[in-house]
């Protein structure tokens, strides 16, 4: 027997299925590792071995790019500037639907990781060298850069932005826990949560991304 061919609105609902699916599997797994850490009073091995390791080989030399890239990361130049930035830049582009996107995967990671860390209230480590919100877990940064490289490879279809995307929430993961910021694990979290809100909200809008960057206007 011949198999038929998928038609185009099937083929759309499976392209959707497997990001909801992969989406909604990674924020179950960042739910349930922030219900593990809020369960437990003292930090995991890992998270305090990680730590203590970055604390010895601190010095002015790695201060200052864990510092740049603390502010690029995050506050309102990485939650508000650059995401409204982007935002802009799709609009002059022509690429309203990729616009809308982008801001809603990260506004919506944004309010995520807020609500998260007030859920879980998790303390922060003791050795933090810049001031912080309240609520360790997950790490804003690195959710953050999470959706900002998973979004923007998404939109742009370039193998090279995955690369640059990747490279870019690594440091951050870095600059978090060199900074005293938060526990390996929390960072963790981020990455998890970050790269999922951005294939969960991007599921519903693929066909129209697709379009828009198909058959420009």
């Amino acid at each position: 027997m011949v198999p038929q061919p998928i038609t185009a609105p099937r083929a759309r609902r499976v392209s959707h299925f497997w990001p909801l699916v992969s989406g909604g599997t990674a924020v179950a797994v960042a739910l349930a590792l922030g219900a593990v850490v809020a369960l437990r009073a003292n930090p995991y091995g890992v998270d305090a071995e990680w730590l203590e390791e970055l604390v010895e080989h601190r010095s002015p030399l790695w201060d200052v790019p864990a510092y740049v890239m603390s502010f690029l990361g995050g506050g309102w130049f990485g939650v508000l500037l650059v995401p409204v930035g982007v935002g802009v830049a799709l609009l002059i582009a022509r690429k309203p639907w990729s616009a809308l996107y982008f801001v809603v995967a990260s506004a919506l990671s944004a309010g995520i990781v807020q609500l998260l860390k007030s859920l879980f209230a998790r303390a922060r480590p003791e050795q933090i060298l810049v001031a912080a919100d309240f609520g360790s877990f997950p790490s804003g940064h690195v959710a953050n850069a999470a959706t900002i490289s998973v979004a923007l490879a998404i939109i742009l279809q370039r193998r090279w932005v995955w690369f640059a995307g990747a490279a870019w929430t690594v440091l951050m993961i870095l600059s978090r826990t060199y900074l005293g910021a938060h526990w390996l694990s929390d960072t963790i979290g981020g990455l998890l949560l970050g790269g999922a809100v951005a294939v969960f909200v991007w599921a519903p809008l693929a066909a129209r991304l697709q379009r828009e960057w198909e058959h420009p206007s």
